[in-house]
């Protein structure tokens, strides 16, 4: 599937940050629910003058309530429009956009750059906190509660168990027609001088719901109901577990997005687009 900017287009990609509490998600709906994707092609379209909207690509689709301190998305404009605005875009967003989004970078993108097919991995934060007086008011919109103490040691002995090339079927909500093979490249967990515990979550990609079906498995470990090797005998099992709670989203950040260098960019954005099979798995 080629991915071509159509000539008299420039590619622009856009990095930018969100608070999630107040956002349906990142993708825009129908029914007029607020949405990052909404909330800035509207200002982009206001901002330069033009006379359609153009439509953003992300690298990740947050979820309704989730955060993003290091997303990237892609747009594709006009080029005498990229040429008239590019000088005074950022400043011009700002006044535009609520104060709960905010776009920090518009360059023209090398050549080959897809936001979401180039991207080679993920990295997210899940903040938790396990004090038994509960969570820090300032921090109460980034930060979750779990009210029985955790033993971090043993959540990141499950966790080691899930890392690697595996499908995560028993971690994800399942879509029609979309696959469940995922590369966990970090799942680690490190409890700070406030007792603030952050778990950092980095694959090549996630599907829906995953990192915040493996934080409410290790949660289960961390706090004594099960073994640490409970979480990695559900992925084996293939299946969802109803024990397996989806923890609340507010505690997850999309911290940043890693790419290859720009000659590698084509040829990832190509990659991305097959879909994948285990080795030895069948085809179809």
């Amino acid at each position: 599937m080629a991915d071509e900017v159509e000539p008299g287009f420039v590619r622009v990609r856009l990095d930018l940050s969100y608070d999630g509490r107040e956002f349906s998600g990142w993708a825009k709906q129908a029914g007029g629910r607020r949405t990052v994707q909404g909330e800035i092609e509207d200002a982009l379209r206001v901002v330069t003058r033009a006379e359609r909207g153009f439509e953003l690509t992300v690298a990740g689709r947050t979820d309704s309530g989730v955060h993003a301190r290091g997303q990237v998305a892609h747009v594709d404009l006009p080029a005498a429009l990229w040429a008239e605005h590019r000088e005074k875009l950022l400043k011009r967003l700002a006044g535009r956009l609520p104060k709960d989004v905010r776009i920090w970078r518009a360059d023209e993108a090398p050549g080959g750059f897809n936001a979401r097919f180039s991207a080679i991995w993920r990295r997210y934060a899940y903040r938790i906190t396990d004090h038994p007086g509960g969570v820090d008011p300032l921090l109460r919109g980034h930060v979750l509660w779990h009210d029985w103490p955790l033993d971090v040691a043993a959540m990141n002995e499950a966790a080691r168990a899930l890392l690697g090339e595996h499908d995560f079927a028993a971690y994800c909500k399942k879509r029609e027609g979309a696959t469940t093979i995922r590369t966990l490249q970090e799942l680690s967990l490190v409890r700070d001088a406030d007792g603030i515990v952050t778990a950092t979550v980095r694959a090549d990609a996630f599907c829906h719901n995953m990192v915040r079906s493996l934080i409410g498995a290790l949660l289960f470990v961390g706090d004594g109901h099960r073994e640490p090797d409970w979480p990695g005998r559900v992925l084996a099992a293939g299946v969802r577990d109803s024990a397996v709670h989806v923890v609340r989203p507010h505690g997850l950040t999309l911290e940043e997005v890693g790419y290859p260098a720009d000659e590698l960019l084509a040829a990832r954005n190509l990659e991305a687009r097959n879909r994948r099979t285990l080795p030895g798995a069948g085809c179809c």
